[in-house]
């Protein structure tokens, strides 16, 4: 013991109209077990999959025994995408999926598929971005989320119904899961024809989506990171951001990582105002762990006070090297100490004895939002004197808001009593003068209560840790730890960098020398995808920068040089997602715009801009330029979807513009 002094689908099954757009609305997803026999899932490596092995539904996994058996069936592909941390995800599976009744309906009508959104995001984006064309059409707004069902025709893959969470019972206007199942079986074997005309309209609309208008030349990808449009896009951000409480938008509020990081790279007067103010209120409110460090998913509410409790290492990487980025801008104890403790906390609690990265935590324990990270005030009030440290109680019950009323109430609970989410009033330095104490005393006094609270909180019953590796997020978090070492003077970062960045390279590799996404339990799978090799490489060029160690650039030129071999479009020069020749697609997978990661063309543009411009390479500067014209025409409507894309092109017009003729090539 440490001691003191030591969303939502449509029910309706008409045909659909044809349409040419649809925008996304991300909405939060998030599971449970039984006694029954395994069905298909039971040999996979994905512990979502995992999660519904033994559900009575003959769940099978995504690929071309699943597709066969629809075929030979002559039913529709149920298809369940989800991932292992998702509430909602959990919620649908103790609701419908472990219901023996829900479980013949699938049964007897479909090929139910479960699909993990983390190791196959070429089928999730496909399918969303369904979704959302989907919803559009038929409720006249754009909506999706997880869990994300799908019904596909088995002939074209194409999806005819999408929906997210559907309940056990008629509620809330939605039909009940049984009745939409009995809707889809009798619309299907009444008139196959118009189901499969209907996926065929929803089909060319994402296909549309994801074609890319006629490529643009060099003045448009100069355009594209002119401080021109750099300004639009601040002036979008501007717009979205909240003055009172920071962050963009309201309640569910997410970090979006790319969001604050444009304003970093290209903001200065009252665009750092803003910025430094979403800073701080994140740093200091429920979102980030105040107790063991580290951020969750998003706040429910729009001061970032009550989170929703899932951990991902993505966003982890991201915030580290936000926060450290910060730092060395203004120099800000409180931006230093956050990224600190994001570090600290993903070396204690996500990063395996092999050196890899683990994927997320849990946001439940059995069957409790958050029941890990929530406290009563007797309950802290008995851990720090047991711990010895009764002189710390008040000064903690005023840090943390124990002295007032509890913030948080379960709604999937409502007979528990409310508990507190802890987080800080107001910045520690503006906390410790209003308590008339140093800084230096706030510090110590405030790690003391920590670290015993910590210790409590370990006793407690732990959140599932999805352990897989992931080589993208891999990448993200390595490249936090190495900018933390680097803006912080830490080299124990640096070396936790490169242990995960040597794991990925050393053991999740293809025969052909290509990367894998995902490992677990031994055992590498899935081709990787383009944003696998950029956020790999940019780690990489992050670590050289941070430990002067320049074989770091050769692997990320050799990650950029397989990336362009598996990706780049040798006709427009852009990227695509998704490799090449996937029979169980109806369309290969492309997207510029950002989501809570940059997307996978603005990551490899910056890992090529950096490269290009350390080792003076016009040849690739050239080659990202032709990318970014062949997107430009695309963004110009609405950059601020593709805020990380504009950097990159802002970055690769820099380099031009320094170099002159004093390029090699």
């Amino acid at each position: 013991m440490v001691r003191c002094h030591g969303t939502i689908g449509s029910p309706s099954l008409s045909p659909v109209k044809d349409a040419s757009s649809a925008h996304e609305h991300p909405a939060p997803g998030t599971g449970g077990a039984s006694g029954h026999p395994a069905n298909g899932l039971a040999g996979s490596q994905s512990p979502y999959l995992l999660q519904h092995a033994h559900n009575p539904v003959a769940w099978l996994p995504w690929g071309p025994e699943a597709i066969a058996e629809a075929r030979r069936r002559g039913v529709p592909l149920f298809v369940s995408i989800g991932y292992s941390t998702c509430y909602w995800c959990h919620v649908m599976e103790r609701e419908s999926f472990e219901s023996v009744v829900v479980a013949g309906h699938l049964n007897a009508g479909f090929v139910p598929v479960k699909v993990d959104r983390e190791q196959r995001p070429d089928v999730d984006e496909l399918m969303m971005t369904a979704c959302q064309v989907f919803t559009q059409l038929t409720e006249g707004r754009s909506s999706g989320g997880w869990p994300l069902n799908v019904f596909l025709d088995p002939d074209s893959l194409e999806p005819f119904f999408c929906g997210t969470y559907f309940p056990p019972q008629t509620a809330f206007g939605r039909p009940s899961f049984v009745e939409l199942l009995r809707a889809v079986t009798g619309a299907w074997q009444q008139d196959r024809a118009a189901m499969a005309q209907q996926a065929r309209r929803i089909a060319d609309v994402v296909r549309r989506q994801m074609a890319l208008p006629a490529a643009g030349d060099v003045t448009d990808a100069t355009a594209l990171g002119s401080e021109e449009t750099v300004g639009q896009v601040s002036s979008a951000l501007m717009r979205m951001s909240d003055p009172t409480n920071g962050g963009f938008g309201g309640a569910p509020k997410f970090p979006t990582p790319p969001y604050p990081r444009f304003l970093l790279e290209t903001g200065a007067g009252s665009v750092d105002q803003v910025l430094r103010h979403t800073l701080d209120a994140m740093a200091i409110g429920g979102i980030f762990d105040q107790v063991g460090g580290g951020f969750h998913r998003y706040a429910v509410d729009a001061t970032w006070t009550v989170p929703h409790f899932e951990k991902m290492l993505y966003d982890n990487g991201q915030l580290a090297s936000l926060y450290a980025d910060a730092f060395r801008r203004w120099g800000d104890s409180l931006h230093a100490e956050t990224a600190r403790r994001t570090c600290e906390y993903v070396i204690r609690e996500m990063v395996g004895e092999d050196g890899r990265f683990l994927s997320a935590q849990d946001a439940e324990v059995a069957a409790r939002e958050g029941a890990n990270y929530v406290w009563t005030p007797q309950e802290a009030r008995a851990d720090l004197e047991s711990a010895g440290c009764a002189d710390d109680v008040a000064f903690a019950f005023r840090v943390y808001g124990l002295d007032g009323a509890a913030n948080f109430k379960d709604p999937h609970h409502p007979d528990a009593p409310a508990v507190h989410v802890l987080r800080l009033s107001e910045r520690p330095d503006q906390l410790a003068r209003s308590m008339g104490i140093t800084d230096a005393e706030f510090r110590t006094r405030r790690a003391r209560v920590d670290a015993v609270l910590l210790a409590a909180r370990m006793l407690r019953p732990q959140p599932m840790t999805d352990d897989k590796t992931i080589a993208a997020w891999s990448g993200l978090m390595a490249e936090g730890l190495a900018d933390a070492a680097d803006a912080l003077g830490d080299r124990h970062f640096a070396e936790a960098a490169g242990r995960g960045i040597s794991f990925v390279l050393e053991h999740m590799r293809s025969a052909d020398g290509g990367l894998l996404r995902t490992w677990r339990g031994g055992t590498a799978s899935v081709d990787g995808f383009l944003e696998d090799y950029a956020h790999m490489a940019n780690a990489c060029l992050a670590l050289a920068h941070a430990s002067g160690d320049w074989r770091w650039r050769t692997e990320a030129r050799a990650l950029i040089a397989a990336a362009e071999v598996r990706f780049l479009d040798p006709v427009s020069g852009a990227w695509f997602d998704s490799p090449a020749h996937a029979p169980d697609l109806f369309t290969r997978v492309r997207s510029v715009d950002d989501g809570a990661v940059p997307s996978g063309t603005s990551s490899i543009l910056r890992a090529m801009a950096v490269l290009a411009t350390a080792e003076r390479d016009a040849p690739m500067l050239l080659r990202a330029q032709r990318a970014i014209a062949a997107i430009a025409p695309a963004l110009r409507e609405q950059p601020v979807a593709a805020s990380a894309t504009v950097l990159a092109a802002r970055r690769v017009a820099k380099a031009f513009s320094d170099a002159g003729g004093d390029l090699q090539g």
